[in-house]
């Protein structure tokens, strides 16, 4: 199987380049970037160009399209002058992917996010569910590109993720790491809950999404119960070996954010298992595997 990957140079990307090769498909990754750190086929992609995609994808001829590649800078969104830009690589760019995908009969996997819900209540969000309502301009470009790709394909998957981390760039993990390493204290916000999703176990749910035809709406994060950014943070010290304190607050009492921030990414992931696909392993059991990694 051929499969083509955008954003390469991020941390998912990488991890799913690494999969498909370790699978014995033929990767061929793509990102905005000159090169990558990875001894793979690579071509250098501006995917806000539809003449460019059409050109590169028809070159390459895949059985699948992985498209982790986005705009992720939340707040940075929010700035007026990042607006378009923001629209075109989270809208336009998984429009002028699906267009191509739908002239060769390829699959296409969009990576999509829990801000595209409103993030009220504590009830799980269901893949399916339609009660969308983004609380900022990243959720709504994110919504937005889900449905570009859903409303112009058959053959897809749209597999939302949320709290990720990964190797290959900055995350949460490696900030509260260094940050936890200079000070004595951090605070960290307690009432916005989710689940974190290591990049390296959701490539291989990819991988076996790729080589399905379970199309649809799926949720994919790790297993392990919900959490708050504190009960992360918790963990990740607890397991590093930091004695540094950490302080529970809310997200009002640390402020800083000009993007809204939604309080409930719970993502029910029970459609996996219904569908035949492996859940992820624990969170902490994946914090554990990644500490080893970025010794």
């Amino acid at each position: 199987m051929r499969i083509f990957v955008t954003g390469t140079g991020g941390q998912l990307g990488y991890d799913v380049m690494n999969e498909v090769a370790k699978r014995g498909h033929e990767a061929v990754g793509s990102d905005i970037l000159d090169s990558v750190p990875q001894d793979f086929e690579y071509i250098k992609l501006d995917i806000t160009d539809p003449a460019a995609v059409e050109k590169v994808l028809s070159e390459v001829k895949p059985d699948v399209v992985i498209h982790p590649a986005a705009w992720t800078a939340v707040d940075a969104a929010e700035d007026e002058e990042n607006l378009a830009k923001v629209r075109a690589i989270n809208v336009d760019g998984p429009q002028n992917i699906a267009n191509v995908c739908k002239k060769l009969g390829c699959k296409m996997i969009q990576i999509s996010t829990d801000y595209v819900f409103n993030g009220q209540g504590e009830t799980p969000w269901q893949p399916d569910c339609k009660d969308y309502a983004p609380l900022n301009v990243y959720g709504q470009s994110k919504l937005d590109g889900e449905l570009a790709v859903a409303n112009t394909l058959d053959k897809y998957f749209i597999v939302r993720i949320a709290w990720v981390f990964g190797v290959n760039g900055n995350n949460f993990v490696k900030t509260m790491l260094n940050v936890g390493k200079k000070y004595p204290e951090v605070r960290v916000v307690n009432d916005q809950i989710g689940t974190p999703t290591y990049t390296y176990d959701l490539a291989r749910l990819l991988v076996d999404m790729a080589e399905s035809d379970k199309y649809g709406y799926y949720h994919a994060t790790n297993e392990g119960g919900y959490i708050s950014w504190y009960d992360f943070t918790c963990e990740i010290f607890r397991q590093a070996g930091y004695d540094t304190k950490v302080t529970p607050v809310t997200t009002a009492e640390y402020g800083l954010s000009k993007a809204a921030r939604p309080f409930n990414s719970r993502l029910d992931k029970s459609k996996l298992v219904e569908n035949g696909f492996e859940p992820l392993p624990t969170w902490q059991d994946a914090v554990a595997r990644y500490l080893k990694e970025i010794k």
